[in-house]
């Protein structure tokens, strides 16, 4: 597989001929991207391929409702209303990279990077949106758990993915 690199998003990126196959993600990609960028609501990152791009994700601060966690997990934290997290909105990968592992190589990323900032701001879970059926089972292969009061957005803990990082890079 040809490598990948991943960057910050910069207007010398061609978001035009970019396509996923949802149209909401590529609209957004390619007219609300960069906005969001410049308004501090989302950190856009482009996977690049060749110095094509073959994917992107955001990443945000988010916060979960306590009562939104299920109970065994909530049980163990502090009674505030809300706890912090990291948001990885909008995930897509060029339709052109289907079964290539690029989804795989977004999400690792994305979660490499909120794991490098929960150094310096905490955050209890990685929060994601899955747009669809397809999507929720992606990120659930990958140890996401759906809430309960809403299937489509899931998380996953920030030492979860701590220690199946350190267990990758042991092997």
């Amino acid at each position: 597989m040809t490598s990948i690199r991943f960057e910050v998003l910069r207007a010398a990126h061609d978001r035009a001929e970019f396509k996923c196959g949802t149209a909401a993600l590529d609209d957004w990609f390619r007219t609300r991207a960069s906005q969001d960028q410049r308004r501090k609501v989302a950190q856009v990152f482009v996977a690049l391929k060749r110095d094509r791009v073959v994917g992107f994700y955001g990443l945000s601060m988010f916060t979960l409702e306590l009562d939104s966690i299920p109970a065994p997990l909530a049980k163990k934290l502090p009674k505030y209303d809300a706890i912090p997290a990291a948001l990885i909105g909008r995930l897509a990968r060029a339709e052109s990279e289907q079964s290539t592992g690029i989804g795989g190589l977004l999400l690792a990323d994305a979660i490499k990077r909120v794991l490098s900032a929960a150094e310096s701001v905490a955050a209890y879970a990685i929060v994601v949106d899955a747009k669809d059926d397809r999507g929720k089972q992606f990120y659930e292969r990958h140890g996401f758990i759906p809430l309960p009061s809403r299937p489509r957005r899931l998380f996953l803990l920030t030492q979860t993915a701590a220690a199946a990082l350190a267990r990758a890079k042991e092997t």
